[in-house]
This record gives structure tokens, C-alpha cells and sequence, in this order.
């Protein structure tokens, strides 16, 4: 960029101003308390983002039996909704009032109410009472979290188990809202045999949408796969939409979780973010969320009683907390970089944005003085255009390289007709806005600008036609 002009910076645009968005963040995990939210809901909405998933915390909420205490839930979900957030609710996990099993694991996690008809019926009046109070406030209510992974269905995976388990929440679902809609899936090791053992009960007709989540240090792989489910739902129901539920990685190397062990930095986070969260909008999901808003303890495979196995920090938030010596964050939280690159993006990618063909392409003849060779070619890139209503357009494109060993630097071409005059490059990083100096753009005179040596980075750019940003 030091070629370019900075000329101004994206503005943040509040939740409360956002009317439609395909980004959100993840507020989980509050279902076992780890931490005060109190102090991040203004942090959090002025992100920008609009969809927020929550955990619902059966065992949080029924410590009696049939008996429900919600006012913990209430409050977060009506704070929410005040500042303009829609919450999206994961209903989970188990409750040791029913299950001996579920009562010595933290928070119940992974112990789903299927061995007794007891259980069942608990269940079945759980989420009937959870949606009829919510009918209004939240739309949307996914069955169970990671039913795929031994860590979440801890007595063994089996899709066909979960897939009736998704049929039996929904009739619960419908029975307390009619108007709620139904997520399925929530799986996060992508496997269609799983997923076509679970749509084979004929759980994907009661389903308006699957969940994905995509832990991986590579975006194009989970953008490859995303063309998969999306094709093997629709061969089962065609209506039903696909959503990115988590995805996220660590801001430094010795956090508890997905991901952990490599050489994550702050940087390199708020990269990860930008070309996942731009990779979900390249594969036209109904929503992206990332995972998380906080730093929180982890707490998968926790043992009631010992500290030891829940007290595992994760480093995911866009928010860096503070904890104590329980593993509680103490309410104060220092953005990091990747808040900005959520923020950037959320800013820019909402309401009427849609993906479009725009008439560009990339000349590969070009050599840069820049780098000493010619430009990268496009097939090294992973790139999609996009339209506003308002008539402009926007080319957001990168180099997919390895993030933990790479910082990628190079330039690239491009030659554009029938295109707004007024353009901009914006890191979609760092929310910067450049102005293309004069030798950078070419113009023929018969309509065809040539743009020359464009700044190519290992995270997304935005080449702004009109009044995209």
C-alpha cells in the first residue's frame, strides 16, 4: 500500500442502524456462565454485525424439575435485541436433573436427552417452554451444537440418532411457536455419510436450514465443501438455506480449542477472519458467524468438581478479556484487530449488497517494477464481484496462501468496462481507504480502464467502483 494515498478510513456502523445483514458473531457459552456479558453488549453492537447465537442452557434454566428460571436468559436476550442484535438460539445442552451422566460433566455439555422417555418428555416441555417465551424475540432455533464430534454426542456419533432427535425437537419447536424455524446440523467435521444418515430419517423436511462450522487454517477448502452440503440438502429439501455457524481461530498460540497450537498472532487472526468470513459471502450463505466476541474458557470436556478440566482459555474473541482466577471474565475487554476487520466488513457488506459478474478480468502481461516480475495471475486468487442497489460495485479479492508461515506481498492487473468512475481500494483488514494514483489507472478512451499493479495481499482487498463503501 505504500504506493497509495490513505484518504479516509470505513465508518463503523452501529447494530441499531443495520437494517439486514449476512454477518454475526457468536455469544456462546453463557448457558454455563463463563463470563459477564453486562460490559460487552455495547462492544459487541458496535460491530455492526446483526445475528448473535446463543446456547440456551437447559440445565441453567431447569434446576428443579419442571420448573424454569429464565431470567438469566431474558436479560441477555432482551439486551440484545435493544441494541438492534437478533439473536439465533442453539438449544443445548443436557440436565443432570434426568441424566446421571450429564451431571458430572461442566454444563451438561454433549449429553443429549434420548436414553428414557423421560428424558425425552423433559426435553419435549424444555423447548416448547423456551420458544413460547421467545416467540417474537427469536425466529430461528438450532437443534443441538456439534452432534458430529464425540466431544458434543459424548456415548458415540450416529447420525441417524441425531437425525431423529432433530425430527422429535422440531415437532417441540413448532409446538411452542408455529412461525419458528428449524437448523439442523451444526456439524463440524463436514462428513456426508453423517449427514446423509441424518437427512435418511427424514429430519431435512422438518429443517429450514443447516449449520457448518469450519475450523480450518484453510478458507478454500471449507468454500469447496459448502458447494457439497448445499447439494446434498437440496437433494432431500430443496428450500433448505445452509449457515456458516462458527467459525474462528486463536490470537496466540497457547489457547485451549480449535486451531490451537500454531503460531496464531493478533494479525494473523483478524486475516483468518477477513478471508473466512469473505469466503462464506463468496459461497452466498444465508449468514456468517464468527466465533467469538470474547476470550472464554473453553470447557468441552469439563468434570464437574474439578477445575483443572474446564479453566482451558481460548483465544478467540475479537475482544481480549481480562479473567480471574476462576476463569470468569472480570468485564473488561480490549478490542482486538480482528474487531476491526469484523467491523470493516460488516460495515460495508449489508442490506442490498448481492454477488454479481462484474465485466472485469485480469491481464496477466503485466510486469510490475513493483516486485521485479510480472503480476500474479487470477487463477493464484481466490476472487468474487459484488452489487448495490445503488448501481455501484465492488471486487474483493486474495492470495490464499498458508497464513502461519507466510506474509504474502504482490501485485495484480485488471481491465474493467461499463463501471463506476470514482474508485477506491480498501483493506478490509484494517478498514483503510486508498486513493489509486494516476499511474495506476489507464483509460483507452473507448470505455476500457486498465488498472495496473493493484496491491495483492494474504487477506481480502476491495477495489470500490461508485459509492460501494
Amino acid at each position: 500500500m505504500d504506493k497509495l494515498t490513505k484518504i479516509a478510513e470505513v465508518t463503523a456502523v452501529p447494530s441499531t442502524a443495520v437494517k439486514t445483514s449476512k454477518i454475526g458473531i457468536g455469544f456462546e457459552k453463557l448457558d454455563r456462565g463463563v463470563f459477564d456479558p453486562s460490559k460487552a453488549y455495547d462492544k459487541v453492537a458496535a460491530i455492526g454485525v446483526k445475528w448473535i447465537r446463543l446456547q440456551s442452557g437447559w440445565a441453567r434454566t431447569e434446576k428443579s424439575k419442571g420448573v424454569y428460571d429464565f431470567a438469566w436468559l431474558d436479560d441477555i436476550v432482551d439486551n440484545l435485541c435493544r441494541r438492534g442484535l437478533q439473536p439465533w438460539l442453539c438449544l443445548c445442552y443436557g440436565n443432570g436433573l434426568y441424566d446421571e451422566e450429564a451431571a458430572k460433566v461442566f454444563g451438561a455439555v454433549g449429553c443429549p436427552p434420548i436414553k428414557t422417555a423421560e428424558q425425552k418428555q423433559a426435553w419435549h416441555n424444555y423447548v416448547v417452554a423456551v420458544t413460547k417465551r421467545y416467540q417474537g424475540r427469536i425466529g430461528w432455533y438450532e437443534v443441538w451444537n456439534e452432534p458430529d464430534g464425540k466431544w458434543c454426542w459424548k456415548h458415540g456419533v450416529n447420525g441417524t440418532e441425531y437425525g431423529e432427535f432433530v425430527k422429535a425437537t422440531a415437532a417441540a419447536i413448532k409446538a411452542g411457536d408455529s412461525n419458528a424455524k428449524v437448523i439442523g446440523g451444526s456439524m463440524c467435521l463436514m462428513g456426508l455419510g453423517w449427514l446423509n444418515d441424518v437427512l435418511q430419517t427424514g429430519a431435512g423436511e422438518c429443517m429450514d436450514a443447516l449449520t457448518y462450522h469450519s475450523y480450518s487454517p484453510d478458507e478454500v477448502g471449507g468454500f469447496e465443501r459448502v458447494r457439497s452440503l448445499r447439494a446434498v440438502c437440496h437433494a432431500f429439501n430443496p428450500r433448505m438455506a445452509i449457515i456458516q455457524g462458527e467459525t474462528g481461530t486463536q490470537s496466540r498460540d497457547d489457547g485451549a480449542g480449535a486451531l490451537h497450537g500454531g503460531a496464531w498472532t493478533p494479525r494473523r487472526q483478524a486475516k483468518f477472519l477477513a478471508r473466512h468470513t469473505m469466503a462464506d459471502l463468496f459461497a452466498d450463505v444465508m449468514f456468517s458467524s464468527y466465533f467469538s466476541c470474547m476470550d472464554m474458557i473453553e470447557a468441552l470436556n469439563g468434570v464437574v468438581g474439578d477445575k483443572s478440566t474446564y479453566l482451558d482459555y481460548g483465544y478467540f474473541g475479537v475482544l481480549g478479556a481480562d479473567f480471574d482466577e476462576n476463569g470468569v471474565a472480570t468485564g473488561e475487554y480490549t478490542p482486538k484487530p480482528s474487531y476491526r476487520a469484523l467491523q470493516t466488513i460488516a460495515a460495508i457488506f449489508r442490506e442490498d449488497v448481492k454477488l454479481a459478474e462484474l465485466p472485469l478480468q485480469f491481464s496477466v502481461d503485466k510486469g510490475s517494477r513493483r516486485i521485479l516480475r510480472g503480476d500474479d495471475s487470477f487463477k493464484d486468487l481466490l476472487y468474487r464481484g459484488f452489487r448495490k442497489g445503488n448501481g455501484s460495485a465492488g471486487l474483493v479479492y486474495w492470495r490464499p496462501t498458508e497464513l502461519l508461515t507466510t506474509s504474502y506481498e504482490s501485485t495484480v492487473s485488471l481491465e474493467a468496462v461499463k463501471l463506476p468512475e470514482q474508485v477506491r481500494l480498501v483493506d478490509l483488514v484494517d478498514g483503510s481507504i486508498y486513493a489509486l494514483p494516476p499511474g495506476m489507472v489507464e483509460d483507452n478512451g473507448r470505455g476500457l480502464r486498465s488498472f495496473l499493479h493493484l496491491p495483492l495481499r494474504d487477506y481480502p482487498l476491495l477495489l470500490a467502483f461508485g459509492d460501494f463503501i
